[in-house]
């Protein structure tokens, strides 16, 4: 039986979540290692985050969750027509041109449109009405993301042809538990891959910068990673990755504001996104970003059938590796996405509750 349009069953003005996913060429390790030559394209993987990044601030679609694979990645995008209906003709326009600029900078970058070139696109209500609709399509979203990186692939092997094979794949998630059971599995896909031992150790995903974003306000407090209480049973893989956590912490702000907040308040969603990161602030799933990752932990560590890699069991539970006790954390997500707060007094340690384990707490 041929497989339904995806026409027949998403709707172009309704809002929808759906799992995208894209593979390589004939599955070939075109961002990662391959296996027969031994090259490494693992910075290919940067270009489909950054790209990604990229395209978030522009299109009215949200994404909640992501994940960057060696031959293939993982996508969990909400679409947001009633986001793009609320844009000016301009507004389309100007987005519009930073997508298909008919002008560059010597640095490659999209020249800042003149007024008559704006003038040209709204003049035609029919086309604008294309537009807004293009702005909150998947189709086109993954057109703009595939098309570059495959460009810039080619032009780095010098070769021609296809980079990913086929259109994406994609399944309607309609309902909360499948949102937040898609959200999972995208970000532990390095960890069932057995490529990363933990969260916080796999790059090029949704929650390896959600826990960079939390690292960093965590370090206006002056929070340290105690690696003395658990040096028996973490792994040295593990450990090194809290302590590149700290170290990109202190370095600066950290870039994810593009990504869709975890939690999903029911009594107030502010609606008005940052233009220059994200659609909007709808979270993604009813529950704080503490118990998402407290979830995230104990669902990583159970054996999953034709799955190679899990959390080992006798690891530490993931806020205890990333140095948070629970007064800090409460402070931490009280003010997620502001400014790094200053450094606070010393605290009495002892005085401060640990939290529970991520086995009992799920």
């Amino acid at each position: 039986m041929a497989r339904p349009n995806r026409c027949e069953i998403l709707a172009e003005d309704e809002v929808a979540v759906l799992h995208v996913f894209s593979r390589c060429v004939r599955r070939a390790f075109l961002c990662g290692v391959d296996p027969l030559s031994g090259a490494c394209y693992d910075h290919r993987k940067q270009f489909i985050q950054d790209r990604l990044e990229a395209l978030a601030a522009v299109f009215a679609i949200d994404v909640m969750a992501f994940a960057v694979m060696s031959n293939h990645f993982h996508l969990v995008l909400r679409t947001r027509p009633d986001i793009v209906s609320g844009w000016s003709d301009e507004e389309v326009a100007r987005r519009w041109w930073a997508l298909f600029p008919k002008r560059r900078t010597r640095k490659r970058t999209p020249s800042e449109p003149r007024q008559n070139e704006l003038d040209m696109l709204t003049s035609d209500p029919k086309k604008i009405a294309e537009l807004r609709r293009r702005l909150s399509s998947v189709s086109w979203l993954m057109r703009c993301l595939c098309e570059s990186i495959a460009r810039q692939a080619n032009a780095e092997d010098e070769v021609t042809g296809r980079f990913f094979e086929g259109r994406f794949k994609s399944v309607r998630l309609n309902d909360e538990a499948s949102v937040l059971a898609c959200m999972a599995y995208v970000d532990l896909n390095p960890v069932r891959a057995r490529l990363a031992e933990a969260p916080e150790a796999s790059e090029f995903t949704s929650i390896y910068q959600r826990i960079l974003a939390a690292a960093e306000s965590s370090a206006g407090h002056a929070v340290e990673v105690d690696h003395s209480s658990s040096a028996s049973t973490i792994s040295t893989q593990s450990t090194e990755a809290s302590e590149s956590v700290e170290s990109v912490a202190d370095s600066g702000p950290i870039p994810d504001c593009w990504l869709s907040p975890i939690e999903l308040a029911r009594d107030h969603c502010d609606e008005s996104g940052d233009p220059c990161h994200r659609a909007s602030n709808r979270g993604c799933v009813p529950i704080s970003l503490n118990e998402y990752l407290m979830l995230l932990d104990w669902t990583g560590r159970q054996i999953v059938n034709g799955k190679r890699g899990r959390i080992p069991t006798n690891m530490a539970p993931i806020l205890e590796r990333l140095g948070m006790t629970r007064s800090v954390w409460v402070e931490t997500v009280r003010r997620f996405g502001h400014r790094p707060m200053k450094p606070s007094a010393p605290r009495d340690e002892s005085a401060s509750s640990t939290p529970a384990n991520a086995t009992s707490a799920a």
